[in-house]
């Protein structure tokens, strides 16, 4: 199947599928992590409870673990290994994992424990997940850590290194997305500057990727790879409807989601900006 064939089929599959995905998230995101689970065809869950997690985990097509949630570590573990168990992909967001001790012990111990088909982070998450000293100290992603075009070459090869360790896929996401199986390298260059201008655009791609990979389980590098670009195409078209009504980031917030509700696989293949990295 032709690559651009194979990410618009993703999106299809997500609405023809409607995968329920269960979300351990935190507060500050969570409502907008349902509705873009929504937008994209997918059913959102957020049981989160000890109590709960691993019954609920039966039910779903996929599992997302955010680390926003740092009280809720214990629930990830339990429900991530259930689904490690049932064989249904789990997707880590390592939330600022390298900010502080609380966070490193349990970005480490979640690696340990719990198999994840794919990782979404921002440049500075992902180099602590692969062991380079980062300055990174919060959500969002410190300048020098920023993947260019100029430190693309090293950034693939630590993404393509960490996903070989792991055997996951991995994607950086910023103003150039880098995601690696450990195989095949997709860069994307969908997106606009105004999505960094908004809470919760990283938690909700990984929700969305969530969906993705609960509808393509043999094959989650094209559902990461096509969530990525479905959400840079989103931001795009967001962001000409802001500039054209003369809106602001709150508005644009819902015309994100409204974008990625709307988006048809044309677009999608006619405005993804993808290519497979060639050393």
């Amino acid at each position: 199947m032709n690559t651009m064939n194979q990410y618009s089929k993703a999106l299809q599959l997500v609405r023809q599928k409607a995968p329920l995905v269960q979300c351990i998230t935190n507060f500050v995101t969570v409502n907008d992590c349902a509705n873009i689970i929504l937008a994209a065809g997918g059913s959102p869950t957020m049981a989160q409870d000890v109590r709960e997690v691993e019954e609920a985990v039966h039910g779903a097509s996929s599992l997302v673990c955010n680390m926003g949630a740092i009280d809720f570590v214990d629930s990830m573990l339990l429900a991530g290994k259930k689904a490690n168990c049932l064989g249904k992909p789990v997707v880590l967001d390592p939330v600022a994992a390298g900010g502080t001790q609380l966070r490193r012990d349990a970005s480490r111990r979640l690696l340990e424990e719990v198999h994840f088909a794919a990782i979404r982070g921002n440049a500075s998450e992902i180099r602590f997940l692969a062991g380079q000293r980062t300055p990174g100290s919060g959500v969002d992603v410190e300048t020098g850590d920023a993947v260019t075009e100029e430190n693309l070459a090293e950034a693939v090869a630590m993404t393509e290194k960490l996903a070989q360790k792991l055997g996951s896929v991995i994607a950086i996401s910023g103003v150039l997305d880098v995601i690696s199986d450990g195989r095949q390298t997709a860069i994307l260059r969908n997106g606009c500057a105004t999505m960094a201008r908004i809470t919760g655009s990283g938690c909700m791609l990984t929700a969305m990727i969530g969906a993705f990979c609960g509808a393509m389980v043999e094959d989650p590098f094209s559902a990461t790879v096509a969530a990525a670009a479905v959400m840079g195409i989103a931001g795009e078209l967001a962001e000409e409807r802001r500039m054209k009504n003369e809106t602001g980031n709150a508005t644009f917030r819902n015309d994100l989601i409204d974008a990625v509700f709307n988006i048809t696989q044309t677009q999608l293949q006619e405005r993804m900006r993808c290519e497979i990295y060639q050393r």
